[in-house]
């Protein structure tokens, strides 16, 4: 059973203002968490009031929620690392 990928649109913005060969390689990290949400390296992010969830792509973050009764993983965030984690 795979999960449904769902983007905010605040992700879907900070993903295309991204360089291109960067946007392919997240573009297929996101894609893989419809068959694994929470592949190996992924962690669950502290002082949160929801679980979040974060991945590696080469130096971008992918954070995002999991919904595991209605099979959905929804991305939050993507950006660089030096700065996903600024409010």
């Amino acid at each position: 059973m795979s999960f449904q990928i769902v983007i905010a649109r605040k992700a879907l913005k900070e993903l295309s203002s991204l360089p291109k060969n960067s946007v392919r390689k997240i573009s297929a990290s996101i894609e893989k968490l419809s068959y694994n949400p929470r592949p190996v390296g992924c962690k669950k992010l502290k002082g949160e009031e929801e679980i979040l969830w974060r991945i590696r792509s080469g130096d971008y973050r992918i954070i995002y929620s999991v919904d595991d009764t209605v099979r959905i993983v929804e991305v939050r965030r993507i950006g660089h690392r030096k700065n996903i984690y600024d409010l």
